[in-house]
């Protein structure tokens, strides 16, 4: 099963930190607000989960 980044919206406040420390940009800042732009890119590395000051999101096994 390949790994999924998934946001929890009630808790992101679209701070980019997941698009910054993104090793292979699966994330992307459009509108102000932060999105998961290619999910099947994700190499289950959790840059993403453990730098995010909100603890907003999860990588899903």
């Amino acid at each position: 099963m390949m790994p999924k980044p998934i946001i929890d919206y009630k808790k992101c406040n679209s701070c980019g930190t997941c698009v910054e420390v993104c090793p292979i940009q699966v994330f992307e800042k459009k509108n102000s607000k932060v999105a998961v732009k290619s999910p099947g890119k994700c190499i289950g590395c959790r840059a993403c989960e453990v730098q995010c000051p909100q603890e907003a999101i999860k990588v899903e096994d």
